[in-house]
């Protein structure tokens, strides 16, 4: 009979901690048995040397476990890719329907339209696009859509008026001052409850069903001001911002759009997938989703950039704001990403647009003061939080409109990992490497 040791040892030869134990025997690597007492766990010291020297098991992951294939987003260096294709380079000259499409489906894109990432969206002009038919808050239809019901310019992607009243009303008795994220929360909830097809999983229930969600997100939110054009990016302009937007800003908050869409299997979509996998319906996986989102290191990440710049206010200031938040021991908002060490491209193209639109806006200039103090204290490089906290200053929408942005982006990238999901036939479980103590029967 061969020696038997007990978990410390075991652990110790292997220089792994004692949990690590227990997950070799939950996956069949290690045999364990108990001694006389049974209040140990003993392991076959053979079987220890003979891990020992092969080194630590690897396996291809189970089906369950979280190594998830998809064929949406991968990430590079600085950058990542939608379906092989380079996002910051589509953010360039596609609309946030077109991407959303090519996510849902893979069918190729269309060649970019000159006047599409919003013909609307471009040019500024806030008075020839009114909102969407059946918007139950101001009720003017859209007459400035050139390609009736092309999904680039927002055709198609309508709320049933039912669910748009009540998601309407469900907002009735909410404070003025709540955020939007919170607000789209309640939205998606109402729209859920009036959907009688909510339950339909084949592709195109659900691609359809994304269309509407996405849209009575943004139409049900309260009115700021006019719509920028018929446009998803125009629409929402409309709910965030009280004024027009300057020539091009449109098509910057259509770029975050897009750049936001999807990210791989970020805390949010990783969330959204678990539930898809169970088939939960697609309102019930965005929702899980705006739940997830706002983190502060997640989609709320853009909302502290946000109080950063409220904070400091004029560029003189942003030296010792940040020097009193580092002395505190809080991290700067807006710098730094856990994948893009060196860079984050989104954050070059967003910024790119926003200060090409409006070069000598004061948001813009505290935006490069912080930058500029950030490279003198060695911090990361910002990302594209701190992009989307600059075009929401520069566009003067309200506190948490980054975080709304970032929510009805991403519900396109929800959606589209929930279609994944629905065409597989096994729910995702992931197991817990567990760090309790051992197992035993009661004591008699």
């Amino acid at each position: 009979m061969g020696e038997w040791i007990d978990a410390a040892t075991a652990a110790e030869r292997l220089g792994v901690k004692p949990a690590t134990l227990y997950a070799y025997v939950s996956r069949g690597v290690l045999r364990r048995r108990r001694d006389e007492d049974g209040r140990r766990s003993l392991f076959a010291a053979a079987e220890i040397e003979e891990l020992a020297r092969r080194g630590r098991p690897r396996r291809p992951p189970s089906p369950t476990e979280l190594a998830i294939e998809s064929a949406l987003t991968t990430l590079g260096p600085d950058r990542h890719y939608y379906r092989g294709l380079d996002a910051t380079e589509l953010a360039a000259d596609h609309s946030y329907e077109q991407i959303a499409e090519f996510l849902w489906t893979g069918e190729p894109l269309d060649a970019p339209d000159a006047g599409t990432p919003g013909a609307a969206a471009t040019d500024g002009d806030a008075t020839d696009g009114g909102a969407p038919d059946g918007d139950a808050t101001d009720g003017d239809a859209t007459d400035g859509d050139a390609t009736d019901g092309d999904a680039t310019d927002g055709g198609g992607w309508r709320a049933p008026d039912d669910g748009l009243a009540a998601a309407v009303a469900a907002q009735a008795g909410l404070p003025g001052d709540v955020l939007p994220l919170d607000r789209l929360q309640l939205i998606t909830m109402a729209l859920a409850a009036t959907d009688p097809l909510r339950f339909q999983l084949d592709r195109d229930g659900v691609i359809a069903t994304a269309r509407a969600l996405i849209a009575g997100m943004v139409d049900a939110l309260p009115a700021a001001g006019a719509p920028a054009g018929g446009s998803v990016a125009g629409r929402l302009w409309g709910r965030l911002a009280a004024r027009p937007p300057a020539p091009g800003m449109t098509r910057a908050l259509e770029a975050a759009l897009v750049l936001l869409a999807d990210h791989e299997l970020a805390a949010s979509t990783l969330a959204a997938r678990v539930a898809a996998s169970v088939r939960a319906d697609p309102y019930a996986v965005a929702g899980v989703g705006l739940g997830t989102v706002g983190g502060p290191l997640h989609g709320g990440a853009s909302f502290g950039a946000e109080r950063l710049f409220a904070e400091i206010g004029e560029p003189g200031r942003a030296a010792r704001v940040i020097a009193e938040r580092l002395r505190d021991g809080q991290r700067v908002p807006g710098f730094g990403h856990s994948v893009y060490k060196s860079g984050d491209r989104r954050f070059a193209v967003l910024s790119g647009l926003v200060e090409s639109v409006a070069p000598d806006h004061p948001a813009v200039a505290v935006a490069a003061a912080v930058r500029a103090e950030a490279a003198r204290r060695r911090l990361p490089e910002p990302n594209v939080d701190f992009a989307l906290a600059t075009l929401t200053a520069v566009a003067g929408m309200p506190p948490g409109s980054g975080e709304a942005i970032f929510a009805v982006a991403r519900t396109a990238g929800w959606l589209a990992h929930a279609l994944e999901e629905y065409e597989r036939a096994t729910p995702l479980r992931p197991r817990a490497v567990y760090t309790g103590p051992p197992p035993r029967g009661r004591t008699r």
